[in-house]
């Protein structure tokens, strides 16, 4: 019996996830004699141990349309051990196609025959090489996924990790997102698996750059220009073949991004595919699709296959290192996307409707990338521009989230990090798997800035009595509008003790960050319904509005996320004794008061006022 021991501090998502591979892929090592049983056909496949370097193969795929071609190859040698529980045949190819292109991104996959019988599938290529040469994973490997565990859509799924002892930042998760991750790809002298093309459409080159920059750590290469499967015009009837183009539509629609690769084996229902993993997952539940080559890029850094699903027929359930594994007729996990796009450039309102999948890991870089090219169709925003937006989020057993907000002269961003990292965070919350609905965009672009600033702050009389009150006027300017006045009557409570109190007037960044300090547990959850609460109290910030905020002396107590303003100082200082479990803080009193103004105040000024006795 193997037995492993491992120590691992988990600091990021991959280098957990490496980990994992390693643990899992000598887990796999000690248990091949039950590889693939029942499946194992001796007059259908070959193992390596009758392979022998000089031994002539072919591979099946597709270079072009829905075609399968064969292409010749030469066997190298048989490499036992490459990785863990891994071994691997190197082959080089030696028909012309093969030697003009060198190795091909997205013939990953592509099966492999040797004497007749299949050997396995390319999946391996060395970066830079100019001769087609590749790493063949054996087919005895691949046709152990999808032999154990759970393949339910339901199954938990590897994704990112946030911390939600704090205050949600949604800025933060949203830095969390879009940093690339420790790399998957384990290289041994220069060899690694071939990353699959993430072949799309409707992306504007910088969102796609965007993109890869995300994704390649992962194991794709964002290739734009080409995609869509309702574009693609074929009368075939084409089928999941050994050879042919598999492809996993991750956003399906008006907008599409479609990985690309190639079958390897069909038994029955079952489908193998790539010779490595798409994510290293285990249990997910993508869609599979069929596909169509439009050609193959012949670079000297890279070739790469273009290609787009015609139709999805199934869905992938196992994603492992060997391969990954689908079974045709299941249902993918995905959910609608909506976005309706009223931009001044153009002639009427752009509604996009897509479909994405669900995965923890990849959605929120889907959902990024899909809402920035629509927004961006007609190229970038002016220097000057505001954006109305309105966002709704759509719960499985729950209400939706649903709120509406303004920025000015910050392009996207702010919409975009207001409505993804909630999904993330929904997604990937601690407390139960929680399935998106749906997500629906209506979006707002008009060519002008409705940046403001405070230009002054009167007040009636710095010195006031309690129970009297204190008329306020704030001018502020914005360079379309000019200066426009506001008035505010302050009435100082009949209870407040004499003394200097602050009096700040500010738009709603400086709002945030006094909630943030004054009540940070509102920020906080402990459950996901918590979440929910947080989350819709955050999004509620409006960005078009005036805060005139008085901060009051503190009284009573807050235990977690209870509120006991009243509470008597005898009683508060009893609960706030050090030895008690919960946490306690005084809670904090302040007048609040919020003018709707129409544009974006980006500063604060605060006036100080003596309250005489």
């Amino acid at each position: 019996m193997l037995k492993i021991k491992a120590k691992v501090k988990m600091h990021n998502f991959g280098l957990f996830t490496f980990y994992s591979l390693f643990l899992a892929g000598l887990l796999c090592a000690a248990g091949t004699s039950n590889a693939a049983k029942g499946l194992w056909d001796p007059a259908k496949y070959i193992d390596i141990d009758e392979v022998r370097p000089g031994m002539k193969a072919y591979c099946l795929t597709c270079y072009s349309g829905t075609k399968i071609d064969k292409f010749e190859l030469d066997v190298l040698s048989v490499v036992r051990n490459f990785g863990p529980g891994r071994n691997a045949i190197l082959v080089q190819g030696t028909d012309e196609r093969f030697i003009h292109t060198g190795p091909v991104w997205g013939c990953s996959g592509s099966p492999v025959y040797i004497d007749g019988r299949l050997a396995g599938a390319l999946a391996l290529a060395y970066t830079y090489s100019k001769d087609p040469l590749y790493g063949v994973t054996p087919i005895r490997e691949m046709l152990r996924v999808g032999q154990g565990g759970s393949s339910q859509p339901g199954a938990v799924q590897q994704g990112y990790v946030f911390d939600f002892s704090r205050p949600i930042d949604l800025a933060l998760i949203d830095k969390q997102i879009t940093t690339p991750q420790f790399s998957r790809q384990q290289r041994l002298i220069g060899a690694a698996a071939m990353p699959c093309p993430l072949v799309t459409s409707g992306l504007p080159a910088q969102v796609a750059e965007q993109l890869n920059d995300v994704l390649e750590p992962l194991g794709f290469v964002v290739v734009s220009g080409v995609g869509g499967g309702g574009a693609v015009n074929t009368d075939d009837d084409v089928q999941l073949a050994p050879g042919g183009c598999l492809a996993v539509p991750m956003v399906a629609g008006d907008i599409t991004m479609e990985a690309v690769g190639t079958v390897t084996e069909v038994v029955g229902d079952r489908v193998y595919g790539f010779g490595h993993s798409y994510l290293g997952y285990g249990p997910v539940s993508l869609p599979m699709a069929t596909g169509y080559i439009h050609t193959v890029v012949s670079s000297i850094s890279r070739s790469v296959k273009l290609g787009s699903a015609i139709k999805i027929v199934g869905a992938l359930t196992r994603d492992e290192s060997p391969a990954i594994y689908g079974r045709i007729g299941a249902e993918p996990h995905m959910f609608p996307l909506m976005i309706t796009i009223d931009d001044y450039r153009d002639s009427g309102k752009q509604v996009y409707n897509c479909q994405v999948v669900h995965n923890r890991m990849l959605t929120p870089s889907l959902l990024r990338s899909t809402v920035a090219g629509a927004g961006l169709r007609l190229g970038d925003l002016p220097p000057e521009h505001t954006i109305e937006y309105r966002v709704s989020i759509g719960i499985e057993d729950a209400e939706p989230i649903t709120f509406e907000n303004v920025s000015s002269d910050t392009g996207l961003n702010a919409m975009i990090m207001e409505s993804i990292s909630p999904v993330a965070m929904l997604m990937n919350n601690p407390y139960r798997n929680v399935n998106i609905k749906s997500v629906d965009f209506d979006v707002r672009i008009v060519p002008k800035s409705t940046i403001s600033h405070i230009w002054s702050v009167d007040l009636s009389d710095s010195k006031v009595k309690a129970g009297h009150n204190i008329d306020i006027e704030v001018v502020i300017e914005s360079v379309l509008a000019g200066k426009k006045k506001y008035n505010y009557s302050l009435q100082i409570p009949q209870t407040l003790a004499p003394g200097k109190y602050e009096l700040v007037i500010c738009g709603k960044s400086a709002y945030e960050l006094f909630l943030r300090k004054a009540v940070p547990y509102r920020f906080i959850p402990q459950n996901l319904t918590g979440l929910v609460e947080a989350l819709k109290y955050l999004l509620a910030i409006d960005r078009s509005k005036l805060y005139f905020l008085l901060a009051l002396p503190p009284g009573g107590v807050a235990i977690e996320k209870s509120e006991l303003p009243d509470l008597p100082p005898t009683k508060a200082l009893v609960l706030q004794d050090t030895k008690r479990t919960l946490k306690i803080q005084p809670y904090r009193h302040w007048l609040e008061k919020t003018i709707k103004t129409g544009t974006v105040v980006i500063d604060r000024k605060s006036v100080l006022i003596t309250v005489e006795k």
